[in-house]
């Protein structure tokens, strides 16, 4: 196999397009991810959801926002995330360090301030897992109601 061709191949299969990763899941997360204007995000179903999947969804709708032009930055720091998202700091940190140590969210730090960013690569996966758990429930709801 000559230079070239790996090249070739190399292009073609391995490069990965971060846009493409977000135009792929973008029917998944608009059934759970709306954006403002002004580049807010809000989370549909916070009720059925964990804190760590509250937050990914966040840092999710964050990617898209960026890549809509709506947000200067798909990084939240801590102040963001429990002010959007309404939880309290001594809740989001162990969601986040949950999320670090299992690869799905990248943390920069300049001092004491420290911003998060969903990890591409974790936002299929994560859509994934969340659409499942929300169909199962509400497939249950509509199961429950047929009893009754």
């Amino acid at each position: 196999m000559d230079g070239d061709t790996l090249k070739e191949k190399i292009l073609n299969e391995m490069v990965v397009d971060y846009s493409d990763a977000l135009e792929k899941n973008y029917a998944l997360a608009k059934k759970f991810i709306r954006i403002t204007k002004d580049g807010k995000v809000d989370i549909l179903f916070k009720d059925k959801l964990t804190g760590t999947e509250k937050v990914s969804l966040y840092l999710i709708g964050k990617l898209y926002a960026k890549r809509a032009g709506l947000a200067e930055t798909e990084y939240a720091d801590n102040k963001e995330l429990t002010n959007e998202l309404g939880i309290p700091m001594n809740s989001l940190r162990p969601w986040l360090m949950t999320l670090r140590n299992e690869n799905k969210v990248h943390t920069k730090s300049n001092g004491r301030k420290a911003s998060h960013a969903i990890m591409i690569n974790a936002v299929e996966p994560i859509l994934n897992t969340i659409n499942g758990k929300i169909e199962v429930q509400q497939h249950g709801t509509a199961e429950s109601n047929k009893v009754s």
